[in-house]
């Protein structure tokens, strides 16, 4: 599909066909399908990736996604890019199988001058592994006390590297939240891989990383095979290998003289029109709808980025979506019963009265949902 279909193809629809595929318009019925259906979700704040679930599976609270990380369907760890996410575990270990090399060559200079060698991995493998095994799990400090009584220092970063080298093996995985549910958005314990993750999908390096593009464009489409090499860190000519094996299964959308690709059913919506035109969403920050992707100017004009990330310092603002363009940030102050919303739109009118009355119900859903 060209972009001369029925209708007139905009950066704005380009932006709401990402929203029809992330679940943004409809949405999943659980958070482990969510998840499934993403193939992977930003996750450095945990807060954040739960309100992004939240988004996206109607009905859901705060309780039901936490209730996802207690009983395994859903978990965290270091899939890509260094950064945490929320995963299907099924797919966890085949993901690490084709990422795990090449992060941990981008960080050797650095485990160099934290003196982090083999020997020492192996060292804080066996204790953290004798650890939890069997066991409800320890928490990051409860580990770092253990390696600090065998000689290994956890200071200046090199006890949470160590830990991600230990996940990155998968010997280690983030389990369920530590403590009470009031306390659990800021940890979760460590538990064995294999006991948490009793089964795992196998697929060859090939078939995984086709099936994690196949399942990016599904969910992030249009977007380009540039945006997912950026996405996963994946060689760009495996990723055009992996497109070719797939290609049949895609839909191309050419755009400014760029092709992206898209699943055939997000595509459909370009024949009847495309839905989200006067929907408002108040998004998390880190949410997927910009930060999975290369390029993000489709969706957010280059003279509002440093609004949503100030200084390029790669923390994302929470963000306000109309019609499939990001035209705003939002921010929370107070707690409990006694906390408010605030909208802070780029323009200086602010926002058009509907969008307005919209951001209240979104802003009073993200309320109940973290209350809930």
């Amino acid at each position: 599909m060209a972009a001369s279909a029925k209708i007139s193809v905009t950066p704005k629809v380009m932006g709401r066909l990402r929203l029809a595929s992330q679940g943004l318009l409809g949405g999943f019925s659980s958070p482990a399908e969510c998840v499934s259906r993403m193939g992977a979700m930003q996750a450095q704040d945990l807060a954040s990736a739960f309100w992004a679930v939240g988004q996206r599976v109607p009905g859901s609270g705060l309780s039901k996604v936490l209730e996802a990380l207690e009983n395994g369907t859903v978990v965290r760890s270091w899939p890509m890019r260094g950064t945490l996410h929320l995963v299907p575990p099924r797919d966890l270990r085949w993901i690490l199988a084709i990422t795990t090399e090449r992060s941990m060559r981008s960080v050797a200079a650095r485990h160099r001058e934290l003196g982090i060698d083999e020997a020492d991995i192996a060292t804080c493998r066996d204790l953290a592994l004798e650890r939890v095994a069997g066991s409800p799990g320890a928490t990051r400090e409860e580990l770092f006390k253990i390696f600090e009584s065998a000689g290994q220092v956890t200071a200046a970063q090199r006890g949470i590297h160590l830990l991600w080298i230990l996940c990155q093996n998968a010997w280690l995985v983030q389990g369920p939240p530590a403590g009470t549910a009031g306390k659990a958005l800021g940890q979760q314990l460590f538990v064995p891989f294999d006991e948490w993750i009793p089964e795992s999908a196998m697929l060859s390096r090939e078939e995984g990383i086709a099936e994690f593009l196949l399942r990016y464009i599904r969910s992030h489409g249009p977007a380009t095979l540039l945006d997912f090499a950026w996405w996963t860190q994946i060689p760009k000519a495996e990723v055009r290998a992996a497109h070719e094996a797939i290609r049949g299964q895609l839909v191309e959308l050419v755009f400014r003289e760029t092709s992206y690709w898209l699943s055939p059913e997000t595509a459909a919506l370009l024949d009847d029109g495309v839905p989200g035109s006067r929907t408002v969403l108040a998004l998390p920050g880190f949410d997927e709808f910009l930060l999975g992707y290369a390029d993000r100017s489709l969706v957010l004009p280059q003279e509002h980025f440093q609004k949503v990330v100030p200084g390029g310092n790669g923390v994302f603002k929470r963000m306000i979506v109309s019609g499939g363009e990001v035209v705003g940030t939002w921010s929370r102050s107070g707690t409990g019963r006694s906390a408010v919303v605030v909208p802070e739109p780029f323009a200086p009118e602010g926002l058009a009265p509907a969008a307005k009355r919209s951001f209240e119900l979104q802003a009073a859903k993200y309320l109940r949902f973290m209350e809930s």
